[in-house]
Protein backbone atom coordinates (compact mmCIF):
# COMPACT_ATOMS: atom_id res chain seq x y z
CA UNK A 1 0.00 0.00 0.00
CA UNK A 2 1.18 3.65 -0.94
CA UNK A 3 2.03 6.16 1.70
CA UNK A 4 -0.38 9.28 2.31
CA UNK A 5 0.43 12.64 2.41
CA UNK A 6 -0.35 13.82 6.12
CA UNK A 7 0.89 17.13 6.10
CA UNK A 8 -2.94 18.42 5.53
CA UNK A 9 -1.85 21.15 3.34
CA UNK A 10 -4.36 20.48 0.74
CA UNK A 11 -5.42 23.70 -0.70
CA UNK A 12 -9.70 23.93 -1.26
CA UNK A 13 -11.31 27.00 -2.43
CA UNK A 14 -8.12 28.74 -2.57
CA UNK A 15 -7.73 27.95 1.36
CA UNK A 16 -5.19 25.60 3.20
CA UNK A 17 -6.77 22.98 5.61
CA UNK A 18 -3.63 23.20 7.41
CA UNK A 19 -4.29 23.33 11.12
CA UNK A 20 -7.93 23.82 10.21
CA UNK A 21 -11.15 21.43 11.58
CA UNK A 22 -11.02 18.02 9.77
CA UNK A 23 -14.00 18.62 6.71
CA UNK A 24 -16.66 16.21 6.48
CA UNK A 25 -17.67 15.03 3.14
CA UNK A 26 -21.00 13.24 2.44
CA UNK A 27 -21.55 11.28 0.03
CA UNK A 28 -23.12 12.18 -3.31
CA UNK A 29 -24.96 9.17 -3.08
CA UNK A 30 -26.87 10.57 -0.09
CA UNK A 31 -26.96 13.83 -1.27
CA UNK A 32 -28.92 13.01 -4.15
CA UNK A 33 -32.75 11.86 -4.32
CA UNK A 34 -33.18 8.66 -5.47
CA UNK A 35 -35.50 7.91 -8.05
CA UNK A 36 -37.69 4.71 -8.69
CA UNK A 37 -39.68 3.94 -11.75
CA UNK A 38 -41.98 0.96 -10.71
CA UNK A 39 -43.84 -1.14 -13.72
CA UNK A 40 -46.42 -3.30 -12.22
CA UNK A 41 -46.88 -5.90 -14.89
CA UNK A 42 -49.25 -8.62 -13.84
CA UNK A 43 -48.44 -12.07 -14.87
CA UNK A 44 -45.41 -12.47 -17.53
CA UNK A 45 -43.66 -15.43 -19.14
CA UNK A 46 -40.04 -16.18 -17.74
CA UNK A 47 -38.26 -15.71 -20.88
CA UNK A 48 -40.12 -12.50 -21.68
CA UNK A 49 -39.33 -11.13 -18.03
CA UNK A 50 -35.60 -11.91 -18.64
CA UNK A 51 -35.07 -10.39 -22.10
CA UNK A 52 -36.37 -7.15 -20.57
CA UNK A 53 -34.30 -7.35 -17.91
CA UNK A 54 -31.49 -7.62 -19.89
CA UNK A 55 -32.78 -4.53 -21.97
CA UNK A 56 -33.69 -2.56 -18.62
CA UNK A 57 -30.08 -3.54 -17.04
CA UNK A 58 -28.37 -2.39 -20.51
CA UNK A 59 -30.54 0.73 -20.79
CA UNK A 60 -29.38 1.47 -17.03
CA UNK A 61 -25.94 1.17 -17.42
CA UNK A 62 -26.16 3.83 -20.32
CA UNK A 63 -27.90 6.34 -17.98
CA UNK A 64 -30.96 6.28 -20.54
CA UNK A 65 -33.23 5.26 -17.93
CA UNK A 66 -33.53 5.55 -14.25
CA UNK A 67 -33.65 2.88 -11.52
CA UNK A 68 -36.63 0.53 -12.41
CA UNK A 69 -38.62 -2.08 -10.85
CA UNK A 70 -40.47 -5.09 -12.40
CA UNK A 71 -43.41 -6.36 -9.48
CA UNK A 72 -44.90 -9.52 -11.91
CA UNK A 73 -45.85 -13.02 -11.11
CA UNK A 74 -44.66 -15.85 -13.64
CA UNK A 75 -46.74 -19.01 -14.56
CA UNK A 76 -45.03 -22.42 -13.56
CA UNK A 77 -41.36 -22.43 -13.84
CA UNK A 78 -38.17 -24.31 -12.43
CA UNK A 79 -35.03 -22.10 -12.68
CA UNK A 80 -31.23 -22.87 -11.89
CA UNK A 81 -28.48 -20.48 -11.77
CA UNK A 82 -25.50 -20.32 -13.18
CA UNK A 83 -23.86 -22.70 -11.32
CA UNK A 84 -26.10 -25.24 -12.61
CA UNK A 85 -26.97 -27.57 -10.03
CA UNK A 86 -29.94 -29.42 -12.21
CA UNK A 87 -28.94 -32.57 -9.80
CA UNK A 88 -31.44 -30.75 -7.43
CA UNK A 89 -34.37 -31.31 -9.98
CA UNK A 90 -36.21 -34.80 -8.54
CA UNK A 91 -37.90 -35.39 -11.83
CA UNK A 92 -36.92 -35.59 -15.25
CA UNK A 93 -38.01 -32.77 -18.14
CA UNK A 94 -40.69 -34.51 -19.75
CA UNK A 95 -42.59 -34.96 -16.17
CA UNK A 96 -42.13 -30.94 -15.80
CA UNK A 97 -43.64 -30.59 -19.39
CA UNK A 98 -46.26 -32.47 -18.43
CA UNK A 99 -47.37 -30.73 -15.58
CA UNK A 100 -47.48 -27.46 -17.75
CA UNK A 101 -44.52 -25.76 -15.99
CA UNK A 102 -41.17 -25.07 -17.75
CA UNK A 103 -37.66 -25.12 -16.89
CA UNK A 104 -34.83 -22.52 -17.63
CA UNK A 105 -30.66 -22.13 -16.87
CA UNK A 106 -30.17 -18.88 -15.39
CA UNK A 107 -26.77 -16.11 -14.81
CA UNK A 108 -28.34 -15.39 -11.60
CA UNK A 109 -26.81 -16.57 -8.04
CA UNK A 110 -28.18 -19.11 -6.14
CA UNK A 111 -29.44 -22.69 -6.48
CA UNK A 112 -32.98 -24.05 -8.21
CA UNK A 113 -35.73 -22.87 -7.22
CA UNK A 114 -39.55 -22.48 -8.53
CA UNK A 115 -41.76 -19.60 -9.42
CA UNK A 116 -45.18 -19.77 -10.19
CA UNK A 117 -48.97 -18.14 -9.85
CA UNK A 118 -49.69 -16.55 -6.08
CA UNK A 119 -45.90 -15.92 -5.47
CA UNK A 120 -44.76 -11.58 -5.40
CA UNK A 121 -41.31 -11.24 -7.26
CA UNK A 122 -39.54 -7.82 -7.15
CA UNK A 123 -37.04 -7.54 -10.15
CA UNK A 124 -35.08 -4.64 -9.18
CA UNK A 125 -32.78 -2.94 -11.92
CA UNK A 126 -31.05 -0.32 -9.85
CA UNK A 127 -27.68 1.04 -9.76
CA UNK A 128 -25.79 -0.15 -6.54
CA UNK A 129 -23.02 2.29 -6.97
CA UNK A 130 -25.43 5.40 -7.23
CA UNK A 131 -26.88 4.14 -3.97
CA UNK A 132 -24.05 3.61 -2.50
CA UNK A 133 -24.09 -0.46 -1.59
CA UNK A 134 -22.18 -3.72 -2.00
CA UNK A 135 -23.07 -7.02 -3.00
CA UNK A 136 -23.76 -7.96 0.16
CA UNK A 137 -25.59 -5.05 1.89
CA UNK A 138 -27.73 -5.01 -1.24
CA UNK A 139 -28.74 -9.20 -0.67
CA UNK A 140 -29.37 -8.02 3.19
CA UNK A 141 -32.02 -4.93 2.03
CA UNK A 142 -33.78 -7.54 0.10
CA UNK A 143 -33.88 -9.92 2.90
CA UNK A 144 -35.42 -6.60 5.08
CA UNK A 145 -38.02 -5.70 2.72
CA UNK A 146 -39.78 -9.13 3.06
CA UNK A 147 -38.85 -9.22 6.68
CA UNK A 148 -41.08 -6.12 6.99
CA UNK A 149 -43.77 -7.29 4.59
CA UNK A 150 -44.30 -10.92 6.76
CA UNK A 151 -44.29 -8.78 9.85
CA UNK A 152 -47.32 -6.71 8.91
CA UNK A 153 -49.35 -9.67 8.91
CA UNK A 154 -47.83 -10.72 12.31
CA UNK A 155 -45.47 -13.74 10.62
CA UNK A 156 -41.79 -13.17 12.32
CA UNK A 157 -39.59 -14.08 9.67
CA UNK A 158 -35.74 -14.02 9.89
CA UNK A 159 -32.95 -14.50 7.76
CA UNK A 160 -31.19 -17.71 7.13
CA UNK A 161 -27.84 -19.14 8.76
CA UNK A 162 -24.91 -18.64 7.11
CA UNK A 163 -24.57 -19.72 3.12
CA UNK A 164 -28.66 -19.45 3.32
CA UNK A 165 -30.11 -16.44 1.86
CA UNK A 166 -33.45 -15.72 1.69
CA UNK A 167 -36.25 -15.37 4.78
CA UNK A 168 -37.41 -17.98 6.37
CA UNK A 169 -40.32 -19.07 9.20
CA UNK A 170 -37.85 -20.83 12.00
CA UNK A 171 -36.86 -23.68 9.23
CA UNK A 172 -39.54 -23.23 6.23
CA UNK A 173 -38.26 -20.70 3.70
CA UNK A 174 -40.88 -18.04 2.68
CA UNK A 175 -38.63 -15.97 0.34
CA UNK A 176 -36.06 -16.72 -2.18
CA UNK A 177 -33.47 -14.50 -3.31
CA UNK A 178 -31.42 -14.75 -6.25
CA UNK A 179 -29.33 -11.67 -8.17
CA UNK A 180 -27.12 -10.86 -10.72
CA UNK A 181 -24.47 -7.75 -10.78
CA UNK A 182 -22.76 -6.91 -13.87
CA UNK A 183 -21.33 -3.39 -13.96
CA UNK A 184 -22.95 -2.76 -10.87
CA UNK A 185 -26.22 -2.90 -12.53
CA UNK A 186 -28.74 -5.40 -10.45
CA UNK A 187 -31.08 -7.75 -12.00
CA UNK A 188 -33.30 -10.83 -11.17
CA UNK A 189 -34.15 -10.14 -7.46
CA UNK A 190 -36.80 -11.87 -5.21
CA UNK A 191 -40.05 -14.30 -4.56
CA UNK A 192 -42.10 -13.99 -1.70
CA UNK A 193 -44.37 -16.75 -1.30
CA UNK A 194 -48.21 -15.17 -1.12
CA UNK A 195 -49.94 -18.17 -1.94
CA UNK A 196 -48.92 -20.61 -4.19
CA UNK A 197 -49.16 -24.28 -4.76
CA UNK A 198 -46.40 -25.62 -2.57
CA UNK A 199 -46.71 -28.95 -4.39
CA UNK A 200 -44.43 -27.94 -6.90
CA UNK A 201 -41.79 -27.53 -4.31
CA UNK A 202 -42.09 -30.94 -3.65
CA UNK A 203 -40.20 -31.77 -7.02
CA UNK A 204 -36.72 -29.93 -5.88
CA UNK A 205 -34.23 -29.58 -3.19
CA UNK A 206 -35.55 -26.01 -2.94
CA UNK A 207 -32.13 -23.90 -2.87
CA UNK A 208 -30.06 -26.64 -2.28
CA UNK A 209 -31.20 -27.45 1.31
CA UNK A 210 -32.00 -30.62 1.55
CA UNK A 211 -33.72 -30.00 5.33
CA UNK A 212 -35.84 -27.28 5.24
CA UNK A 213 -39.15 -27.26 4.06
CA UNK A 214 -40.74 -24.11 2.25
CA UNK A 215 -43.83 -22.61 3.03
CA UNK A 216 -46.48 -18.92 2.42
CA UNK A 217 -47.71 -16.12 3.96
CA UNK A 218 -51.51 -17.97 3.72
CA UNK A 219 -50.10 -20.73 5.98
CA UNK A 220 -48.35 -18.90 8.60
CA UNK A 221 -50.37 -15.71 8.55
CA UNK A 222 -53.22 -15.84 11.90
CA UNK A 223 -55.34 -13.19 9.70
CA UNK A 224 -57.25 -13.31 6.28
CA UNK A 225 -54.83 -11.73 3.74
CA UNK A 226 -56.01 -9.21 1.57
CA UNK A 227 -56.21 -9.53 -2.34
CA UNK A 228 -52.74 -10.40 -3.88
CA UNK A 229 -52.57 -7.15 -5.58
CA UNK A 230 -52.73 -5.33 -2.37
CA UNK A 231 -50.02 -7.56 -1.24
CA UNK A 232 -47.89 -7.05 -3.89
CA UNK A 233 -48.03 -2.99 -3.00
CA UNK A 234 -47.23 -3.44 0.20
CA UNK A 235 -44.27 -4.93 -0.96
CA UNK A 236 -43.47 -2.50 -3.36
CA UNK A 237 -43.98 0.44 -0.31
CA UNK A 238 -41.66 -2.07 1.74
CA UNK A 239 -38.64 -1.49 -1.28
CA UNK A 240 -39.09 2.02 -1.28
CA UNK A 241 -38.83 2.69 2.21
CA UNK A 242 -35.93 0.61 3.18
CA UNK A 243 -33.66 1.39 -0.11
CA UNK A 244 -34.66 4.92 0.39
CA UNK A 245 -36.05 6.17 -2.66
CA UNK A 246 -38.02 9.49 -2.48
CA UNK A 247 -39.29 9.99 -6.05
CA UNK A 248 -41.89 6.83 -6.93
CA UNK A 249 -43.32 6.44 -10.42
CA UNK A 250 -45.94 4.07 -10.82
CA UNK A 251 -46.58 2.33 -13.87
CA UNK A 252 -49.07 -0.11 -15.52
CA UNK A 253 -47.30 -2.32 -17.99
CA UNK A 254 -49.89 -5.34 -17.34
CA UNK A 255 -50.68 -5.09 -21.01
CA UNK A 256 -47.23 -5.54 -22.86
Amino acid sequence: MGSMNNNNNIPINGRSLKNSAPVSFTPYYRKMRRSLEVWKMGKVNYLEALKLQEKLASDRKALKITDTLLSLQHPPTYTVGKRETVHNLLIPDSEINAMGAELHYTQRGGDITFHGPHQAILYPIVSLRDIGLGARKYVEKLELTMIELACMYGVKAQVGNKCETGVWVEDRKIGAIGVRISSGITSHGLAFNMDPDLNYFKHIVPCGIADKGVTSLKKEANVELPAEEVIQEQLISCFVRIFGYHDVVLKDKSYL
